[in-house]
């Protein structure tokens, strides 16, 4: 039994809480993937005509596919793209067993490729899903055209203070504890902490914005696996940190063959803007792209900048 699979109490993935739907822009779609153990929600922005090579999104902790919302657009007329809910994460439910771990999601993005036989696809992550992104690219090459990350959870050897409570939230009892503390906090409360951390700029995010992650976030703290969720998937994140040998992300890093962009922020509170050049270096055909008044999320902040990069790095890479 791995540390991303303490004995606690598990929400198994058969329950159905009543909560609001989630909120689908215009030109999007979502389609459930159920998969033996394992139920996906994937959000679609078809391409904008037919033959379009796919494009596959990852989101990060606590996140969710509509963090690819304003990404998506903008590149609808070179990839058909779709951005996968996580297990536990967005409208995907629980998985059965219960791993959380950086490995239990890349195996679940794998699975989900194979079921939909998508791959090989222009696979693009933020944080969390940085990390499942680089080990699916390591262990599948096949599955993977180009790779593009965005600010990627990759090992600190002195993490961010920013990226303490993301720590501490994977100590048993700390997720329960702090629910039980900020239970009287509003919706708008916590959203708004989590952009002052989350963006360079949180003054970028529109009124319609706020509110549609204020509806979101009053969704998610209705079901009843939320806190399970973040905890666990927060441990899978300390746990990667502290892998050592062939399960190293900077060793799988290494490994990786596909051509890869690099998004880093200048005011990214969570990872550290310094470790781009490191990443530069271990990534073997690898482009930089460093954003100096970009957080955390610079394809929400920046989505025209991240796209163009994006762009150019499918183009030069034989656009397909």
């Amino acid at each position: 039994m791995s540390s991303t699979e303490l004995p606690e109490t598990r929400i198994a993935a058969t329950v159905a809480p009543r909560v609001s739907t989630v909120r689908v822009a215009e030109g999007e779609r979502l389609r459930t993937v159920a998969l033996p153990g394992l139920t996906l929600s994937v959000r679609a922005r078809p391409g904008e005509r037919p033959g379009l090579p796919p494009a596959l999104y990852v989101h990060g902790l606590g996140g969710s596919s509509q963090n690819w919302s304003a990404l998506m657009p903008p590149l609808a007329d070179l990839v058909d793209g779709e951005a996968v809910d996580l297990p536990g994460f967005g409208d995907s439910a629980p998985p059965d067993d219960g791993d959380y771990s950086v490995t239990g999601h890349a195996r679940a993005v794998i699975r989900l490729l194979d079921a939909a036989d998508r791959g090989p696809v222009h696979l693009i992550g933020n944080s969390l899903g940085g990390a499942v992104a680089t080990r699916v690219a390591a262990v599948r090459p096949d599955l993977v055209r180009t790779l593009t990350l965005v600010s990627p959870a990759l090992p600190e050897l002195r993490a961010q203070r920013g990226a303490w409570p993301t720590g501490l939230l994977a100590l048993p009892g700390v997720a329960s504890l702090f629910s039980r503390l900020t239970r009287d906090w509003t919706a708008e409360q916590r959203v708004r902490g989590v952009m002052s951390l989350c963006y360079g700029d949180p003054g970028r995010v529109t009124d319609e914005g706020f509110r549609n992650a204020v509806e979101e976030m009053e969704r998610r703290l209705a079901l009843p696996y939320f806190w399970d969720a973040m905890a666990r998937s927060a441990r899978g994140i300390v746990d990667a940190y502290t892998l050592g040998g062939q399960h190293n992300l900077w060793r799988q890093a290494e490994r990786v063959l596909a051509p890869t962009l690099l998004v880093y922020g200048g005011r990214d509170r969570l990872v550290s803007h310094r470790m781009a050049r490191k990443a530069a270096t271990a990534f073997r055909d690898s482009r930089l792209l460093t954003l100096p008044d970009a957080g955390h999320v610079a394809m929400m902040e920046y989505p025209e900048t991240v796209a163009k990069a994006v762009r150019e790095l499918i183009d030069d890479n034989g656009g397909s």
